[in-house]
């Protein structure tokens, strides 16, 4: 679980500033497209549609082009199409990873998502053979010094989440896909507002990865997340902040 929270910090940190604030944009005004033209306009009926709103909103996307992005993919404002894959892959040092991909050309993606893995020693693994390392779930991270411990536990069970784990400065609070939007919706109206959320592939267990294995691991999570097709990407590595800062700072 903390290596999946200190990717989230290290997106945080890549899409720092104006400039790389737009190409963020772009990325969610992609998904929210692409999962709208998957399926449908209604977030309420779409569960992918809703997280991809969610996010966009957080990083101050307006409304008015979120709505645009929703018309394009149901559409209203030509049509599109479009394809979801889900990709698992071998990376280095025993580490494993899966890949969501949303793309208009499966041949050019699987080309260029799979030049990226042999950079870096990587390399597509079959259907099933590292899914069963990962669990889809939602979870809501909190700052460990900003919320009372005991109060998000108590509250965060009474709504029907799973379970509540820390580590790394982090409150990460875990649910079923199912009951992730309760739970949030909850926790929000009792004040206690995640830094981030999502729902996602965690992994049950880490792999450890020090000196260049682990720096290769963390640039080609660089790579893929930059990847315009690449929705998002999930590892079950374990690597220490500095390379993350060393990765991000170029």
């Amino acid at each position: 679980m903390s290596g999946h929270n200190r990717w989230s910090k290290i997106k945080g940190k890549k899409l720092a500033g104006d400039r790389k604030r737009s190409v963020g944009w772009g990325k969610f005004l992609r998904e929210i497209t692409l999962t709208a033209r998957i399926g449908g306009g209604d977030p309420a009926n779409n569960t992918g549609l809703r997280v991809a709103i969610e996010r966009a909103r957080a990083d101050n996307m307006p409304n008015d082009t979120i709505q645009r992005a929703i018309k394009k993919g149901i559409g209203e404002l030509g049509d599109l199409h479009v394809e979801e894959l889900l990709y698992e892959a071998y990376g280095p040092g025993g580490s494993a990873m899966v890949i969501e991909i949303l793309t208009d050309n499966r041949n050019r993606t699987a080309q260029e998502v799979r030049s990226l893995l042999d950079r870096y020693n990587a390399r597509i693994g079959a259907s099933g053979s590292v899914l069963y390392l990962f669990k889809r779930r939602g979870s809501m991270a909190f700052e460990a010094g900003a919320v009372d411990e005991e109060k998000l536990l108590e509250a965060a069970l009474d709504l029907g989440a799973d379970d509540v784990q820390s580590g790394d400065g982090v409150l990460t609070v875990l649910t079923d896909p199912a009951a992730y939007f309760a739970v949030k919706e909850g926790l929000e109206q009792k004040g206690l507002k995640p830094v981030e959320s999502g729902l996602g592939f965690l992994p049950d267990t880490t792999v450890r990865l020090d000196g260049k294995v682990a720096e290769a691991m963390a640039r080609l999570l660089a790579a893929l997340e930059e990847h315009d097709d690449v929705k998002n990407v999930y590892a079950n590595a374990e690597i220490d902040d500095e390379i993350f800062d060393r990765v991000a700072g170029g």
